[in-house]
């Protein structure tokens, strides 16, 4: 093999456009711990030459010519040092390398001269208009982790393989990279990566009951904070993930959405880090694994972006196959890092199951319960654990984040696949703006520093009993007649907060006074367990007994509502009121559907948080507003309202930030991402999902995407 390529660098010849040779960089062992700063090379066009058959007959005619000094497929002169790569055969008949990488594309693997088959064949690259990481005049884009060259780096083991395009896929998924092994000393650095563990806290709906009195539907809040991960942390300081994207590639993503998507894509490539495994299916009316489950090194980042930059639009729309296909990758992969997540993203409707099953017709869509189960049901038990599925005793289940691109996809059908996974669906309306959605998720899921964990409840004294614990899409268990409650929340962004109101039932006090007169209640203990990405360790937090006081009169301080669970009670109420409001206008009541928001907009701008000046309460004000807009008639609820509501209500059931519609008005981050104790967590967003979509967003004013449709906030709104 070394003979072989030190006879290659000899015959090829690269040059940049300045006419100086670049050197090729050093490639790094397979399994190599590569620098969080290393720079990655992504391939560059090759010049399509013109039609092969033509040439070849010309070629052909020309037999007699000296293969040495001519290329036999543009009849050009092959002499090197006139800045064109060249090629020369195992047969030793020379040719322009661009002429015939090109040939190879179109399948033909024989010598144009002799026709002996090679074993060694050059690699055809794509086309300058095709390159995500380039400008529509050819001008390579600007990126901190990305430097441009004018050639792909000829790597030997690339290099001379047939395009992607031509491989078989294997009968079996077992043919994923071998997971990074962190030496010694890169753990080591991991001790600094948690200044703490995850914090618990706790906040009583007041601070003094009467002793006379019992008390029913008293709130505590009991929330969870992750640690952050440190500004200059390393990869090996949050859990690694594998990550399977499904693309949508049917005849609606051509053009300006494909493009756009696979600068997306890119862009992701470009921020998982070398523990980080990668797989993409693409999928129209079939599926596709176009790039198997591979680690984000610089070989692996610059292979990934060469499928990716492969993609083309065409036929219809099957989702559940490309579902089917990726949850596969995730099941049959021979080893597994910590996390593991699905990206779907998708710009239609399913219509190969929906329109050749007759479910429905293909220009109607609906939150009915039965087709939705239906459609579940044709899931794979590892994305969707429920109705027909749930008896297979398969144990883990793969959280989906779909991505509904545009006006025209299933919403419904999205946002329910989502929910059953454990993900969370986001409606990207703006083309523009696919970037940034993904941006804002993986910038979560490459920031999970605590996993399984479970909040447990328990009264902390005799006759305080726990009644109903509301938690959204997280599991709770109330248990032992009321003395035992638990919230099952699982992984946690770095940065992230879950809250939570446990609704108890106090009794009058019959206890004793303390030492300094002062009479009080236990009402509950508190305690989180949870295993540590980095250690994998389980750790056991405990948090402070909460208490309040029993006096016998009530002064006028102990009357005054936390604040903390004056916006938790606010919070629910919106969700409860957004969910009702979607119910109705289903049904074609819009009329309706505008009064509970406009009751819940003015019951929550009465609330105590809201008159303080909550953050939250604003931004959930905000959101009931711009809700009730897009219900103004049902062609703007169908065209956009339904996914805007869909995106905010599985924000809300995982406290977790999604992307609704174009990302602006309301939909604000807090520029540190984080919140405080006075402001609330404005749209969940985390410190690292801030920082993720800050660097798309400045990437994106480099090389601003032109010509697209934006949305519009007045009367009517711009399909896609």
């Amino acid at each position: 093999m070394s003979a072989t390529w030190s006879k290659l660098k000899k015959t090829l010849s690269f040059k940049s456009s300045g006419g100086q040779s670049l050197q090729n960089p050093p490639s790094s062992s397979p399994n190599q711990v590569d620098s969080g700063s290393a720079v990655c090379h992504s391939p560059s066009s090759v010049t399509s030459s013109s039609s092969f058959s033509s040439r070849l007959s010309r070629s052909l005619s020309s037999n007699h010519r000296s293969s040495k000094k001519t290329c036999a497929i543009c009849l050009g002169n092959v002499k090197a040092g006139q800045g064109q790569a060249i090629f020369t055969a195992e047969c030793s008949h020379t040719f322009h390398f661009r002429c015939i990488a090109n040939s190879v594309r179109h399948g033909n693997y024989l010598c144009p001269i002799c026709r002996s088959k090679w074993k060694e064949i050059p690699f055809q690259l794509p086309d300058v208009s095709s390159d995500p990481f380039r400008n529509a005049a050819g001008q390579a884009r600007v990126s901190p982790h990305h430097v441009p060259f004018e050639y792909y780096p000829p790597n030997f083991s690339r290099v001379l393989q047939p395009p992607l395009t031509t491989f078989s896929e294997p009968h079996q998924y077992s043919d994923d990279e071998p997971l990074l092994v962190v030496s010694a000393d890169l753990s080591s650095l991991t001790s600094r990566a948690h200044p703490n563990t995850v914090t618990v806290k706790a906040f009583p709906e007041f601070p003094a009951v009467a002793a006379s009195e019992s008390v029913s539907g008293f709130a505590v809040l009991v929330g969870v904070r992750a640690p952050p991960i440190l500004d200059d942390a390393h990869y090996i300081e949050r859990a690694p993930i594998d990550l399977v994207m499904v693309l949508d590639v049917s005849g609606s993503m051509s053009g300006s959405k494909l493009d756009l998507l696979k600068s997306a894509v890119c862009f992701v490539i470009e921020n998982l880090g070398p523990s980080d495994r990668l797989s993409i299916v693409s999928f129209s009316e079939s599926a596709h694994r176009i790039f198997p489950l591979c680690r984000m090194s610089c070989t692996g980042r610059e292979d990934a972006t060469l499928a990716v930059s492969l993609l083309s639009a065409d036929g219809e729309t099957n989702i559940v196959e490309g579902l089917k296909k990726g949850a596969r990758v995730l099941e049959e992969r021979s080893e597994r890092n910590p996390v593991a997540s699905i990206v779907l993203l998708s710009d239609g409707k399913d219509t190969y199951n929906d329109m050749n099953n007759n479910r429905r017709p293909q220009n109607q869509t609906s939150s009915d319960p039965t087709h939705v189960l239906e459609y579940l049901n044709l899931l794979p038990v590892s994305i969707c654990p429920t109705g027909a599925n749930q008896n297979e005793g398969h144990s883990t289940t793969f959280p989906v984040h779909t991505f509904g691109f545009g006006s025209d996809h299933d919403s419904s059908a999205m946002h329910s696949i989502s929910n059953a996974s454990g993900g969370t669906f986001s409606f990207v309306e703006s083309v523009g703006m696919v970037q940034d959605a993904f941006a804002r998720c993986i910038g979560g899921l490459l920031s999970v520093v605590a996993q399984e964990l479970r909040l447990t409840v328990r009264p902390a004294s005799p006759g305080v009993q726990i009644g109903t614990i509301p938690s959204g899409r997280y599991a709770n268990v109330v248990s032992e007649g009321g003395r035992k409650g638990v919230i099952t929340v699982g992984d946690l962004y770095a940065g992230e907060e879950k809250e939570f109101l446990v609704n108890l039932s106090i009794p009058a006090f019959a206890g004793v006074e303390r030492d300094d007169g002062v009479a009080q209640t236990p009402l509950l203990q508190i305690k989180c367990s949870y295993r540590d990405a980095v250690s994998k360790e389980m750790e056991h937090v405990e948090g402070e007994r909460v208490e309040i006081r029993r006096p016998t009169t009530l002064s006028p301080t102990d009357v005054i509502v936390s604040v903390e669970v004056d916006r938790q009670r606010n919070r629910l109420w919106v969700a409860e009121g957004i969910a009702e409001a979607q119910q109705m206008a289903e049904m074609g009541n819009l009329e309706g559907a505008q009064a509970v928001l406009t009751n819940r907009r003015a019951t929550l701008q009465s609330s105590a948080s809201a008159q303080a000046g909550d953050g939250l309460c604003s931004w959930l004000e905000s959101e009931l507003t711009e809700i009730r807009e897009r219900m103004a008639n049902m062609e703007m609820y169908e065209s956009t309202g339904r996914a805007y509501i869909f995106s905010g209500i599985s924000s809300h059931s995982w406290q977790r930030a999604t992307t609704r519609g174009d990302s602006t008005g309301h939909s604000r981050v807090l520029t540190e991402g984080g919140s405080s104790s006075h402001s609330g967590a404005v749209g969940y967003n985390t410190p690292a999902m801030v920082s993720m979509l800050s660097k798309s967003q400045n990437l994106t004013s480099l090389n601003p995407p032109e010509h697209l449709p934006r949305h519009k906030k007045s009367g009517s709104l711009t399909r896609i």
